[in-house]
């Protein structure tokens, strides 16, 4: 029996990539019909970066992905208020990349169905309910749990047994909704975000990642290659509190609704209002996370990525959390004699440390630094409580079993 993951998004797939490195055989159902190259740009960060590369997948990255080389902090005149290096330039050993996430999702899928063959990846099929008891199994299914699968085509059910469910199903994950019913509703940071890609020249180093505030406004954007700029709007119109509605993150956006708040700025090395206008796509949803769970799984099932602990991308943080993810859970159940053990110890190692990320993006959403000193004391704080600093990083063991 495979280990069954439930989605192919980064950290689904990069979970099948692991496991198989780990000689653990695994199957991903997707529920979408077709895996297209969708979304706009993400950054990985270099703790990722490092385990897509122990993967073998370093070339492939490098080749799709711009190395972010320094973060700059500026105001709306285009003046700069604080600069820090990024990736290899700030001491780390491997780079920090930005990407377009359709484009390193397709670069993940094809390196599955390479290596764990073309039928890895089943998609239109959508995890609807397991049972992790036990009772009715037959002999040959005894010490696995029973997955109910939906195939959107056809409305028909399928029950098959597996060594271990992983839900890695996002943000509305169907795994985490049977295993947290009381879960209520996503927590709203009362930031509302645009996002777009635009056909347009990198600025600065042409590796330069901005982010430049005024009032309730902020612009973060970076090249992404293929002569394309991503750029995210974030404004607050609103205070916290449980979201009301949906949190589709393909959802369209209207430039009309996010041009006001940006129209007037005026960089000079960074035509924002153009940014803007001639985006191919405009994406629109809520800034949202969740409180951390007190436990993710138990038995034979447990949670990953978004699924396990959505968070602020105030960070750029949630991609590369997933791909950790997946590297200790493969580690774990490659290692332990027992499933339900290895996903304990899995849980153990990721839980608090996700935790810790979740609540220090919560505290730099509301830093509010403007001085260089403060947003170095804030940059600073951040690397020191996710466990992501330089020394930390360069010195940790590696998370490969084999």
């Amino acid at each position: 029996m495979s280990v069954l993951i439930a989605g192919a998004g980064i950290g689904g797939l990069a979970a099948a990539l692991s496991l198989h490195a780990a000689g653990v055989g695994t199957a991903v159902v997707e529920s979408a019909r077709e895996i297209r190259p969708l979304g706009v740009g993400i950054n990985l960060l270099p703790h990722a970066v490092r385990e897509l590369i122990e993967l073998g997948l370093g070339d492939e990255l490098a080749a799709i992905g711009v190395a972010t080389a320094e973060n700059v902090y500026g105001d709306r005149f285009g003046r700069r208020v604080f600069t820090e290096p990024r990736g290899m330039a700030q001491g780390y050993r491997w780079p920090q990349y930005s990407v377009h996430r359709g484009e390193l999702q397709r670069l993940l899928l094809t390196a599955v169905r390479e290596r764990l063959g073309a039928d890895a990846v089943r998609t239109g099929a959508r995890v609807v309910g397991f049972d992790d008891s036990g009772e009715g199994a037959g002999p040959r299914e005894r010490g696995s749990v029973r997955v109910r699968v939906l195939d959107r085509a056809t409305g028909t059910v399928e029950e098959s047994a597996a060594r271990a469910l992983i839900g890695a199903d996002g943000l509305h994950s169907a795994v985490r909704a049977t295993l947290h019913p009381q879960d209520g509703p996503l927590l709203w940071s009362g930031i509302r975000m645009w996002r777009g890609t635009t056909r347009a020249e990198p600025f600065l180093t042409g590796r330069s990642m901005v982010i430049v505030r005024d009032g309730d406004a902020e612009l973060v954007a970076y090249p992404i290659g293929g002569g394309r700029v991503n750029w995210v709007c974030q404004v607050r119109v609103s205070e916290p509190g449980p979201l009301t509605g949906d949190a589709a993150w393909n959802r369209v956006g209207r430039l009309a609704d996010v041009l006001p708040y940006f129209d007037h700025w005026r960089l000079g090395w960074l035509d924002v209002p153009g940014l803007l206008m001639n985006s191919g796509e405009i994406l629109e949803y809520p800034m949202v996370d969740r409180e951390p769970l007190p436990w993710w799984g138990s038995g034979r099932v447990t949670l990953l990525g978004d699924a396990a602990h959505p968070m602020y991308p105030v960070g750029a943080n949630g991609a590369s959390q997933a791909v950790v993810d997946a590297r200790v859970l493969a580690r774990e159940l490659a290692r332990a004699d027992d499933v339900p053990t290895a996903l304990a110890r899995y849980e153990t190692e990721r839980r608090e440390a996700t935790a810790a990320v979740v609540r220090a993006n919560r505290a730099m959403n509301r830093a509010g630094a403007r001085t260089p000193e403060e947003l170095a004391r804030v940059t600073d704080t951040y690397r020191d409580t996710t466990g992501s600093d330089v020394r930390t990083l360069n010195a940790r063991a590696s998370l490969s079993c084999r």
